[in-house]
């Protein structure tokens, strides 16, 4: 273990999260707003810093990370992207307190969505639009984005990549890791650019089209209205949104077979992504029918709501367009349900995955076949590709410890004062990274500020645990990590 080398790396990332904020700073600059000034510390901060401890270290890089200095990097960058991403929140004057102001920068950064913000329309543009950026670069990652350049400083990137891939295998798109970075990043800007140009077609200004669309791609969650994209009653609006969530929640390994590859049956040759949509699609009729039924509404706007809403949380966006704290009981525990699922493995979506559920339901219903036949050999089958042994095992031990993390915080929520309904939905919104969880608390109408300051720290902490997958956060605190 490389301790100066993996230092050196998360300076580099602490650089680019400095020389980001100067976008932020044009914004403040266009729209004459004071808050450049806290652009301009808070670079100023990160670039010293990151600069400092990448050229402190850098005589002592290597040509490859091994696996336990690319889970090092990967786990210090995040944090040190969500404290120091929090710096010119706090300086901006719209944040009350430093663990508001790293609340909403951890959120934003691993594509939360849960906020702070009492009144998002008083906030500077610079801020908001700092919010979308870090989701925007969280969403596919930053540090794949590292990974694109690091083969100029003689590094390879593929340890990083699998710290980070939100799959139990990731995928070379191609051969080599910058390339895949680099086509995932292409993909990603190209989707956002559709959806931004769609979004100003259907009525929203340039400003809110870019915001809400790097949201979108980054299945974020934050808005520039208090109302979310419920400001906008357009029905095109609302469609524009929906259909661009399924899309983010789906592996960014199969857009990329359908734009590069022209493999049109892509993803319908994806058993993982036919369980996805077929989810969607489920749970949408559901809640459309309850709706329908319980609420009088015509069948176009049921439709509307119910796709819009299952493709917010199974996605782990958490936008909003109602409050569906209001709706049938049925319709609130189908959505309840999707707030442990998540989006695809590859996708840009946080919770357990899609895939992983997939795999879970395959080996418990093969267990059926063991106990009739107990010499019988049913191997787990995703597709035509048997599932090796020892990824359902690893499956099986992150459900278990995703599980064990959720119901520590829930625990250290009520431990807080915090009601059963709301210790339950905030622990699993952050750690999902959903964002708006269930009641008038933390729920679609509500938000986080009125937490007390302990439970927003413990909130950020399982905001990165999800995002990272957990193992990556946890192995931090593992004296073994770190010894040569």
């Amino acid at each position: 273990m490389n301790v100066a080398f993996a230092i050196s790396l998360v300076g580099l990332i602490c650089l680019g999260v400095g020389l980001c904020m100067l976008l932020p700073l044009a914004v403040a600059l266009i729209h004459a707003e004071p808050g450049w000034l806290a652009f301009l510390g808070g670079s100023f901060v990160c670039c010293l810093l990151g600069g400092v401890l990448f050229w402190s270290f850098r005589d002592r890089r290597v040509k490859e990370l091994n696996h336990r200095e690319g889970m090092a990097v990967v786990g210090l960058s995040w944090l040190a992207a969500g404290v120091l991403g929090g710096l010119p929140l706090l300086l901006s004057g719209d944040f009350k307190s430093w663990a508001d102001a790293v609340f909403e920068s951890v959120s934003g950064f691993t594509t939360t969505g849960a906020s702070v913000l009492t009144n998002v329309e008083a906030a500077q543009k610079c801020v908001l639009f700092w919010r979308a950026l870090t989701h925007w670069l969280g969403g596919m990652g930053f540090i794949v984005l590292g990974v694109a350049v690091l083969p100029f400083l003689g590094v390879g990137g593929m340890q990083l990549y699998k710290a980070e891939a939100p799959s139990p295998t990731p995928d070379r798109l191609v051969p080599r890791i910058a390339d895949t970075a680099k086509a995932l990043w292409w993909i990603y800007v190209l989707l956002t650019a559709a959806e931004a140009l769609l979004l100003l077609l259907g009525g929203m200004d340039l400003f809110d089209s870019l915001c809400h669309a790097m949201a979108t791609m980054a299945t974020g969650g934050f808005s520039t209205k208090n109302l979310s994209v419920g400001h906008w009653p357009s029905p095109f609006i609302q469609w524009v949104v929906t259909i661009f969530m399924i899309l983010a929640g789906i592996n960014f390994t199969l857009h990329f077979q359908l734009f590069s590859q022209r493999r049109w049956d892509a993803f319908w040759r994806d058993e993982e992504c036919r369980f996805y949509l077929a989810l969607t699609v489920g749970a949408a009729l559901i809640i459309t029918i309850c709706l329908w039924l319980a609420q009088g509404l015509d069948t176009a706007s049921a439709l509307r709501l119910a796709f819009f809403q299952t493709a917010t949380i199974l996605t782990t966006t958490g936008f909003a367009t109602a409050d569906y704290t209001l709706w049938p009981p049925l319709a609130l525990a189908v959505l309840t349900m999707l707030l442990f699922i998540g989006g695809s493995a590859g996708s840009t979506g946080g919770g357990p995955k899609v895939m992983r559920v997939l795999v879970v339901l395959k080996q418990s219903l093969a267990e059926f076949g063991r106990l009739i036949h107990p010499r019988m050999v049913n191997p787990v089958k995703l597709g035509r590709r048997t599932v090796d042994k020892q990824v359902v095992a690893a499956i099986w031990a992150f459900m278990g410890l995703y599980l064990a993390c959720f119901a520590l915080t829930t625990l250290g929520l009520a431990a807080l004062g915090l009601d059963n309904q709301t210790a339950f939905s905030a622990a699993i919104a952050c750690l999902g990274n959903i964002g708006p969880g269930l009641g008038p608390i933390v729920g679609p109408v509500g938000n986080y500020a009125s937490l007390p300051e302990a439970g927003k720290w413990l909130l950020s902490a399982a905001m990165l645990v999800g995002r990272l997958e957990v193992y990556t956060v946890l192995v931090l605190f593992i004296p073994g990590l770190w010894r040569d």
